[in-house]
């Protein structure tokens, strides 16, 4: 077998499948589908994930580290404020919306179709947020006791986040049909809603 080969497959196929995920969903995405895109015949994309629940999930889970790892680099920039450590998630939370616009939806509905794969991602993905989690928890007590911050849990800092910046791109297919935006009008919308949600949140925290 020729390994190169193999592992280019295995991804080409990671990268179709990903491709109709988004854009169709996945109950109206088949294996079928997948193959002939992918251009490999549907015994291949079974060989490598055997069903397609495993191939979304391997997927759905990339898609959930790829966003703490964004978040977990917040806390290698030495010295910087707890506020501006949240700017930083903020804005990588919408950074990575941006380049994954169909992700939120895709999340979304597919939590709703089947909860228990929240379960299954919190306890492949504990280690990492419990540990981000801790730590931006005691910056923020401190902040608290120094006047920096009002009396307020992280949980709801992170809820109003993932809400501002996800409602966003939610509703930013309906904006583009009414208002017929181009690709530059686009730009300027996304490059203001940025600005503006991380405002919101860093106001959300003052005292």
């Amino acid at each position: 077998m020729d390994i190169k080969n193999d592992l280019s497959m295995e991804q080409t196929i990671l990268e179709v499948a990903e491709k109709l995920f988004l854009e169709k969903g996945f109950t109206s995405t088949s294996t079928t589908e997948i193959a002939r895109v992918a251009g490999c015949n549907q015994a291949l994309v079974h060989y490598y994930f055997r069903t397609k629940d495993n191939l979304f999930n391997t997927i759905f889970e990339k898609k959930f580290r790829m966003l703490f790892e964004h978040l977990y680099a917040s806390q290698n920039f030495g010295n910087i404020s707890f506020s501006e450590k949240v700017r930083h998630a903020a804005e990588s939370h919408f950074d990575l919306l941006t380049n994954n616009p169909k992700l939120p939806l895709l999340v979304a509905t597919e939590l709703s179709r089947l909860p228990e794969n929240l379960k299954n991602l919190r306890n492949k993905l504990q280690a990492v947020p419990f540990e981000l989690f801790t730590r931006l928890n005691n910056e923020l007590q401190q902040e608290i006791d120094e006047g920096r911050a009002r009396k307020i849990e992280l949980i709801d800092i992170i809820i109003t986040m993932v809400t501002l910046n996800a409602g966003f791109f939610m509703l930013l297919p309906i904006a583009n049909g009414i208002l017929q935006l181009d690709e530059e009008h686009t730009k300027e919308l996304l490059a203001h809603r940025r600005n503006e949600n991380v405002q919101v949140i860093l106001n959300y925290i003052k005292p």
